[in-house]
């Protein structure tokens, strides 16, 4: 998991993006990777316990 966050990570760095559009496109990817890989179903919880672990994960700290 590592190796393929560096290497997303890398790709956005190269492309000398803003941090909005950085996110934009993540956000974009993940859209995709939902519609696409999910069942109709499954889409709401999966998309919950995403948000629910992207907003935990964030650093509060100054």
């Amino acid at each position: 998991m590592e190796q393929l966050l560096n290497d997303v990570l890398k790709v956005v760095d190269n492309h000398n993006v803003t941090t909005d559009l950085a996110l934009m496109v993540l956000g974009n990817a993940a859209t995709c990777m939902i519609n696409q890989r999910v069942a109709p179903e499954q889409r709401k919880k999966l998309t919950e316990g995403f948000a629910k672990a992207l907003k935990n994960s964030i650093n509060d700290e100054k």
